[in-house]
């Protein structure tokens, strides 16, 4: 792995512990199939945005626990998907308001990297669940 691959893999893992810490600092809601968590923690469904109430952990084990196989992985894959979507508004918002250029060009590496991450996921949804 070359130098940029491994700057791109510790700004991945700083905003995945630094956003996932603080969603669940707030007890914030895990955004159920069919919602988006906005960058400020709100819920945006298909009919009305409601800030999200329940303990967001304990609704990420209960979502995955007793699950295996292709329901985990589609469940998984629909998380990761909400999570990755939350890491890019995030880093959009970076680029908007941060001060220094490092944390622009953090922001960019996350938004091309989540991007990606975000069309394999929805193409292996698509292949394999419908």
């Amino acid at each position: 792995m070359d130098k940029n691959s491994n700057s791109v893999i510790v700004a991945l893992l700083v905003l995945i512990i630094g956003f996932g810490a603080g969603y669940f600092a707030r007890g914030a809601q895990m955004p159920s199939m069919g919602t988006h968590m906005m960058g400020d923690g709100r819920i945006m469904g298909d009919s009305s945005m409601e800030m999200g109430t329940g303990n967001a952990i304990s609704d990420m084990v209960n979502g995955l626990f007793g699950k295996s196989g292709d329901e985990f992985d589609k469940v998984f894959l629909t998380m990761m998907i909400v999570h990755h979507e939350g890491a890019v508004e995030m880093a959009r918002a970076a680029l908007r308001d941060a001060n220094r250029e490092e944390i622009k060009d953090m922001a960019d590496s996350i938004i091309s990297a989540q991007n990606a991450e975000i069309v394999q996921m929805r193409e292996w949804q698509r292949q394999w669940y419908k």
